[in-house]
């Protein structure tokens, strides 16, 4: 795991305990204004060294700032720097830099939409998508399943895609599937 990997994941799991979350999110809608550790007690019905700890944890963690008055505010680019961490390392983001015209197709490495079929990016998508899938022989269904389930939730319907388009060729039973024409780049 990658020391951005990592970072995002203790992120995650920071704000999974539940007086951190409140308390993020209680110091993210005061906005710039903030609140001290009273206010924020106060406003999360939480003792005062649960709280105390909530924004000592969020100001470790780059989520927050604290100042020398006491008062606190979020910091909610932290958390943006933790996702776009993540995004990073997703497998399709590489493949992405190639087909900058498909990034609105995507978020955080999961498709999530389609171009309309007649476009020029939907044979494009189904070019990207072949390289994603970096298929080197037969496989069967199920296995094709488990790759694209990696990159989206309609699966059935962007393998359905990748065969009309000719990026993958299914055989008569429609149980075993193979690598379609080559790329032209």
């Amino acid at each position: 795991m990658s020391l951005e990997a990592a970072r995002a994941a203790e992120i995650l799991a920071q704000l999974s305990e539940p007086a951190r979350l409140r308390a993020f999110a209680e110091l993210v809608h005061r906005g710039a204004e903030g609140a001290t550790l009273a206010e924020l007690t106060y406003a999360l019905d939480l003792p005062l060294p649960k709280t105390g700890d909530a924004c000592a944890r969020l100001v470790a963690l780059g989520l927050a700032t604290g100042t020398g008055n006491g008062v606190y505010r979020a910091r909610p680019e932290g958390l943006r720097e933790a996702a776009t961490a993540v995004d990073r390392l997703q497998p399709i983001t590489a493949l992405l830099a190639g087909y900058p015209s498909l990034r609105g197709y995507f978020s955080h490495g999961r498709l999530t939409g389609m171009p309309p079929t007649l476009s020029d990016r939907y044979d494009l998508l189904g070019e990207m998508l072949s390289g994603y899938l970096a298929l080197d022989g037969l496989y069967d269904e199920d296995a094709i399943n488990r790759k694209l389930a990696g990159l989206t939730d309609d699966v059935a319907g962007v393998r359905r895609m990748l065969v009309d388009t000719g990026w993958l060729e299914r055989d008569r039973a429609g149980t075993t599937y193979g690598p379609g024409r080559s790329p032209a780049r």
